[in-house]
């Protein structure tokens, strides 16, 4: 059927072609990819083609085609196609004829494709064999029988692969064309059967990588040829009831467990805050580094989540050495530095696009606190994530994107896209998950001034009257010598301390102490994100002591407040420098940790060799700390309040919180970061004196800043040392 338009002159057509499994209950096909080739064949048009070629036809190698992918309805379209015929071909298993269709200016030809699977599930319960009307838990096994058509053929040759939901498992005894699977249900619910049933390309290519790989890999049956893989669903349900209950009597055992919840789907965006901090962590941090400096094959005896990253991070390491330049001499090492660490924190820091290597090993994917059976992968690309305007994008974003339907998004394939009037597509659909709280916690452990310490005695700029550095002599026979060289001429390219104070106290209500920041005029301070924040810490520490205790549900409304109340002033500050200083930021202050980690700086900082640090760098700056008589406190307390705050911020920031109402999303966030909270909540007694989780509040000292507690801290060891 045509649906033309006005006809002008050179306006042209567009063809959009609906495909669906006509005989059967599987919903529409995923990924599926279309070609349009010109046809020059026959004169006497499309009705010669479809009568007497259609069946024979096979497309020319080197012939040029467009290519279409089906959405989540089926569809697919094939935008400003010329006027003239054209064949449209099928790519994937079943075979389909292709068919030729004519295009008319400025008309757009509607085309459906039926594939004849015919895919159906039959239910096989004993009860209904036993002709018993109702199904009991306890009835051993439920059967599911799916039916695909010419599926015989197609199983044994991989043309297509049948992978059934957890907890369903395959009944076929080895034998892959036998598509029965088996069920042992444990309580009395709706009970759902679902199978993702994958279709491989008409011309092996495996160049791309779909989702069906790593499904395939999971279910021991892949080929090569599932990298391109096509996906359609079925789905179907039904009903299980507990039997009557049976009398007893004598002993009876009972014994009490934790409340269950039902998991959601921030599940998967949290696993992936997660695992996205964890990767830009400075061990991951390290290991790519000496890789780049020293020998890329030490990269190959690492993690294998590492070895996937660093062929994402290499390439990105050589685009900005060849843009980023420095007006200095002899200052090659402390580029390559930067923009190798620039390049680092710039691949691991925007994954919501790529939340976890699918396609790879999955020993990157950290399954800790996700249910048996719960597809994150499915949950996160088909659950979690709304469509707006044709992109995936974080609920949060969503609503944001909503609010600006006026403005156009300007897309990566358009040239200078920085520079459009519009809303840039991977601010919405990869944004850069780093907070800038990081950060804060590591100057206020001292790491910025203890670097700023040693470029000023590099310098040969005496400290004091009697100078702690004074025997830091720096040989040139070493690379330390150098890449200090070009980190002290770069120092006017970097933040300055005042640059990022005003930032803490934009996003957080935070502020430094000191000489260098006393002139301290904010324009917009979240002044109530210090109480509010504590306020959910001090909640969930509550709540942890209700949720374990057995004879008690623990109540989560005031979680669930609480961090209504926290996202909404975090959304506040995330204007202005928010976009590009937070990750600035952790590249200078990264670059800071890897030159202190360096082991030549074991001959002039004295350190502790026997305290455990879990990173090289923190024994430096504790060290810095001792000689200059700063804070006593462990530059450990505010490395964890660093990385565990990040986190916490992180899942709240970008988190729907907003727009939720039910509880059981805020119990299972404060069940699933009871690590990181209470973590944090030690941290920040260790290092401010405040305890955070006591059954007695003190809203003034939760309230103060941290900058003026440290201070006091700092007072008071002087005092006691005098």
């Amino acid at each position: 059927m045509n649906k033309c338009v006005v006809e002008q002159e050179d306006l042209p057509g567009a063809v959009r072609v609906t495909v669906a499994d006509c005989n059967g209950k599987a919903g529409p096909p995923v990924g599926a990819e279309l070609r349009l080739y010109c046809y020059t064949g026959s004169r006497e048009g499309c009705a010669a083609f479809n009568d007497t070629e259609s069946t024979t036809w096979e497309p020319d190698k080197n012939a040029e085609y467009r290519t279409a992918t089906t959405d989540t309805n089926g569809i697919a379209l094939f935008p400003r196609v010329d006027a003239g015929l054209y064949i449209l071909m099928f790519n994937h298993y079943p075979k389909t004829d292709p068919c030729c269709i004519e295009v008319e200016r400025g008309c757009t030809v509607s085309v459906r494709i039926d594939l004849d699977m015919g895919v159906k599930t039959e239910l096989v319960q004993p009860c209904a064999m036993n002709r018993d009307p109702s199904c009991f838990v306890g009835d051993q096994p439920v059967n599911a029988i799916m039916q695909i058509h010419d599926s015989d053929y197609l199983l044994a040759n991989k043309q297509i692969l049948v992978l059934p939901d957890p907890p369903w498992r395959p009944n076929n005894g080895g034998d892959p064309t036998n598509l029965t699977y088996t069920l042992d249900p444990s309580s009395a619910k709706i009970q759902k059967f679902g199978a993702t049933i994958y279709m491989m390309r008409l011309d092996g290519n495996t160049s791309a990588h779909g989702p069906a790989l790593a499904a395939s890999a999971r279910a021991g049956a892949a080929g090569e040829g599932m990298a391109t893989a096509a996906h359609m669903r079925t789905e179907s349900q039904f009903a299980l009831n507990n039997r009557a209950a049976t009398p007893i009597s004598g002993n009876v055992t009972v014994s009490m467990s934790r409340t269950e919840t039902e998991p959601t789907e921030d599940l998967a965006l949290w696993t992936l805050i997660r695992n996205s901090t964890e990767a830009l962590s400075f061990t991951s941090y390290l290991h790519f580094i000496d890789g780049v400096f020293c020998d890329p094959a030490t990269l190959e005896a690492g993690p294998a989540f590492e070895k996937y990253r660093f062929r994402q991070k290499r390439p990105m390491v050589d685009t900005l050495r060849a843009k980023r330049f420095l007006p200095f001499v002899d200052a090659e090492a402390y580029r390559v530095l930067k923009a190798a660490t620039e390049a680092f924190v710039m691949v691991n820091c925007g994954v919501a696009g790529d939340a976890f290597d699918f396609d790879g090993d999955n020993s990157y994917l950290d399954r800790r606190d996700i249910p048996g059976g719960f597809d994150l992968q499915r949950v996160f690309q088909e659950g979690y994530l709304e469509n707006e305007s044709g992109i995936n994008m974080l609920p949060y974003l969503a609503v944001l994107r909503r609010k600006l339907p006026d403005i156009g998004i300007v897309k990566p394939i358009e040239p200078d896209e920085d520079l459009c009037f519009g809303i840039i597509q991977k601010k919405l659909s990869n944004p850069c998950m780093i907070e800038l709280i990081w950060s804060y916690w590591q100057e206020e452990g001292m790491l910025v001034q203890s670097m700023n310490a040693i470029t000023r005695r590099f310098q040969n700029v005496r400290g004091g009257s009697a100078d702690p550095l004074s025997n830091l002599e720096i040989d040139p026979l070493r690379p330390l010598n150098n890449l200090i060289w070009g980190y002290t001429q770069d120092e006017q390219h970097r933040l300055s301390v005042v640059r990022r104070n005003y930032e803490y106290d934009h996003h957080y209500g935070v502020r430094l102490a000191g000489r260098a920041v006393r002139e301290f005029r904010p324009a917009d301070s979240r002044s109530k994100f210090l109480e509010a924040f504590h306020f959910l810490l001090r909640l969930c520490s509550a709540f942890f002591r209700q949720d374990d205790d057995t004879t008690v549900k623990a109540d989560a409304f005031p979680v669930l407040n609480a961090l209504k109340e926290v996202h909404l002033i975090l959304s506040q500050g995330a204007h202005n420098q928010f976009g590009d200083l937070p990750s600035t930021a952790r590249v200078e202050m990264m670059m800071q940790q890897w030159l202190l980690a360096r082991p030549e700086f074991r001959e002039f900082l004295p350190t502790r060799i026997m305290v455990a640090y879990p990173e090289p760098w923190m024994d430096r700056v504790d060290a810095m700390k001792k000689l200059q008589e700063w804070s006593d406190t462990s530059v450990m307390h505010f490395r964890n309040l660093a990385i565990f705050g990040e986190q916490l911020l992180l899942s709240i920031r970008y988190g729907n919180w907003s727009d939720i109402y039910e509880p059981t999303p805020a119990f299972n966030w404060t069940r699933f970061w009871r690590p990181q909270i209470q973590g944090y909540i030690h941290a920040y007694r260790a290092a401010t004196g405040v305890d955070l989780a006591g059954e007695q509040r003190d809203p003034v000292a939760e309230g103060t800043l941290p900058s003026i507690l440290l201070r006091r801290r700092l007072e008071q060891q002087v005092r006691s040392t005098a």
